[in-house]
């Protein structure tokens, strides 16, 4: 019963971790005062293009003609899909400009707005469907500002509706607001979850004249995933601090690729042990990359200078526990079927070659900017 258990839970993360490669995201930044809400909306153009068509002529290459050409039609296809409630009173919104940015993974059409509602708004409610009918794995990035704090928050399918009283808006608020997503971002990072699963999977073994044995105890494996952990959180904590203040910045493509690689060369280790009893090196080599992944979350939030360092804070520590509950889940299971032939073949082996195989898609992808999965 927990081995079928144990081989369902390994499995379910390998048709989900198709989506490490930048996930669909639009970001919506919303500023109110008195009755009215300014609006800004960054959608991505390749999305655009696949929900209404923005390449006129078809040469795979969009320019600033083909989307000023489709102005108009982007507003009316993305403002229909944010509803504004305030006292239960719909907020009209109308287009007001068009601009174009890039982000950490492309350009992005920049859709400025407002929206006047009746009286002064002490709440306000948000429905948000933009893409979810097209793609299950959108997801929207809320930036909430009111009187100087900012509170943030994503929308998804299972919760396209939220209500925001706008007096709740803190710096505690937005403090737990930041590690609520640090911990969405780690459980949904499914490259960062098979590079931590692949660096424990070994953790209840042994190697001894070239075979894989049992730990004898509890202890020795949890010390190895204590060095693991530990060395995994120093290093992107270090380059998640200095990326996120602005000290050193890599390329995304360049960031997202060495994270691809990170997971093949830790999944193959497995296979072809080459650093045996000192992963939590391997961890700590790699998570100094990892940490640059995760600051790309914070930078395109586009977060206000003065909540930096409490997005930090509070960002890392949700990520910390993201990670803790999924070793939580992940170690006394396999501590239970160490002495199985199961764990050994299926778990160990296969599963490490099947995390080599997809990143190393993911490492095609990222490295050619190219799309290979189509799930």
């Amino acid at each position: 019963m927990i081995t079928r258990l144990f081989l369902t839970l390994f499995l379910l993360t390998l048709p989900s971790a198709a989506h490490a490669h930048k996930p669909s995201d639009s970001y919506l930044i919303l500023k109110t005062e008195g009755a009215s809400v300014q609006g800004q909306w960054d959608i991505a153009l390749r999305d655009l293009d696949f929900a209404i068509g923005l390449d006129g002529n078809g040469d795979g290459s969009i320019t600033w003609g083909e989307l000023r050409a489709r102005h108009d039609a982007i507003a009316a296809y993305a403002l229909p899909r944010l509803k504004i409630h305030a006292q239960d009173e719909a907020c009209p919104t109308r287009a007001t400009a068009h601009l174009v940015d890039k982000h950490s993974d492309g350009a992005y059409a920049v859709l400025r707005f407002v929206a006047e509602c009746t009286k002064p708004l002490t709440a306000v409610e948000l429905n948000y469907s933009l893409l979810f009918d097209v793609d299950p794995q959108h997801k929207g990035l809320l930036r909430l500002e009111y009187q100087g704090t900012t509170r943030t928050a994503i929308f998804s399918p299972d919760k396209s509706s939220q209500r925001f009283e706008l007096a709740e808006l803190s710096l505690l608020r937005q403090f737990f607001d930041y590690t609520r997503e640090g911990v969405w971002h780690i459980w949904i990072g499914f490259d960062h979850i098979l590079f931590l699963l692949s660096l424990l999977l070994p953790a209840v073994l042994y190697r001894s004249k070239k075979h894989w044995e049992a730990v004898p105890g509890f202890r020795p494996a949890l010390l190895d995933v204590l060095k693991i952990v530990t060395a995994f959180t120093l290093a992107h904590s270090i380059t998640l601090s200095l990326a996120t203040l602005g000290v050193v910045t890599l390329p995304s493509r360049l960031v997202e690729s060495a994270i691809a690689a990170s997971v093949v060369l830790s999944a193959l280790n497995n296979i072809f042990p080459l650093i045996e009893g000192r992963r939590w090196m391997v961890a700590f080599a790699f998570g100094l990359i990892h940490g640059f992944g995760f600051a790309s979350v914070l930078a395109d939030l586009g977060l206000p200078q003065d909540a930096l360092l409490l997005a930090l804070v509070g960002f890392n520590l949700g990520v910390e526990g993201g990670q803790l509950a999924i070793v939580s889940a992940f170690l006394p299971l396999a501590y239970f079927l160490r002495n199985t032939l199961f764990y050994r073949r299926a778990v160990l082996f296969a599963g490490s070659i099947m995390i080599t195989l997809l990143a190393s898609v993911w490492l095609v992808e990222r490295v050619f900017d190219l799309k290979l999965l189509g799930f």
